[in-house]
């Protein structure tokens, strides 16, 4: 198990300079002057954007500045913003709790809506119930983001007025933020009403985010069950009287969780994507809205931080994606 772990970590180092190499040159293709952005309208002399591009080191050979942008982030300095100039890491922190605590909700709901339907679809293969599963599967992955979450919007919040149509708590309570998760912070505040405001303005974001994901574990879920319930130890528990359910959730579904166990942490990346999506239709206060206010912007060092500590979160989840991988699967370590 050790060397397998000592395997995974090693690929993680080719892997982090390959995503410092990528966040660095994306944010140089990005069209604009950041100089004349922060000037504004009033614009500035030829000899003043000449100074700012030397204070910001702008003017330099870009590898030099790539690997000055290396050995920052390795000591842990991602820059400071260019509007706010504030610490990028510092904004970063502030606002992946809100996106933390999104993206959690999502893949709960995800797993514990995905994996039974999965279930049922599998049992039932070929029936009216597996193709009514699998069709909404399959259109809850093709659904873009963006409409559905208009149309919940639409739907939910200016038909039926059952929940707000943007931020994270209604502006009547104000408490302070001991851990930056709503949820948590609205509970410990003791206001009445408040954890009941922080769900009802979480409940259509999370929908909206784990539609895909909901989507991709249902199917899985159900192709791994289609080929765990073929398999002689299910045929020889179901031959000694094992009852159905005993069958299938002791002998077949915890096999089955193998792929599904993968499957689940990869999605981690599209909740990211997906975050930067919803974040912008919600008005929620996360890291996703913060990268894409920061593009328009042409901050500089928020996009290339940001882009940088998504990639690595990530990165980390996979690769606690593969340990846990390991050790229910142990002929896993001796193939990789």
């Amino acid at each position: 198990m050790l060397r397998f772990l000592f395997v995974r970590i090693g690929l993680l180092v080719p892997t982090f300079i390959g995503i410092t190499i990528a966040a660095f040159g994306f944010v140089r293709l990005l069209p604009g002057d950041p100089v004349l952005l922060l000037a504004g309208e009033h614009g500035v002399s030829p000899e003043r954007h000449a100074e700012l591009m030397h204070q910001l080191g702008f003017d330099r050979p870009i590898w030099v500045q790539y690997f000055d942008f290396l050995w920052s982030v390795l000591q842990g300095d991602l820059g400071r913003s260019l509007v706010t100039h504030r610490p990028v890491l510092a904004e970063f922190s502030t606002l992946f709790p809100a996106t933390l605590e999104l993206s959690v909700c999502a893949i709960i709901i995800a797993t514990v809506v995905g994996i039974p339907i999965g279930v049922i679809a599998a049992m039932k293969r070929g029936t009216w119930v597996d193709q009514s599963v699998m069709g909404a599967a399959l259109v809850g992955y093709s659904m873009p983001i963006f409409w559905w979450g208009l149309l919940l919007i639409i739907f939910f919040s200016g038909v039926l007025h059952w929940t707000p149509v943007s931020g994270r708590i209604s502006l009547l309570y104000y408490f302070p933020a001991h851990t930056g998760f709503m949820l948590i912070d609205s509970l410990l505040s003791g206001q009445k009403g408040a954890f009941v405001s922080a769900v009802s303005h979480l409940v259509l974001p999370a929908i909206v985010l784990a539609t895909i994901p909901l989507a991709v574990i249902a199917r899985q879920t159900r192709s791994a069950m289609l080929e765990v319930l073929g398999e002689d130890y299910v045929r020889t528990a179901r031959a000694k009287g094992l009852s159905q359910a005993r069958v299938v959730g002791l002998h077949a579904l915890r096999n089955a969780l193998i792929p599904v166990v993968t499957t689940i942490g990869l999605q981690v990346g599209v909740m990211m994507a997906g975050a930067i999506l919803t974040e912008t239709i919600f008005s929620w206060p996360g890291v996703g809205k913060w990268m894409v206010d920061s593009i328009f912007r042409r901050d500089y060092p928020a996009v290339q931080g940001g882009l940088l500590m998504i990639a690595v979160i990530i990165m980390f989840v996979n690769l606690i994606v593969d340990l846990l991988y390991g050790l229910i699967n142990p002929r896993i370590r001796h193939t990789r």
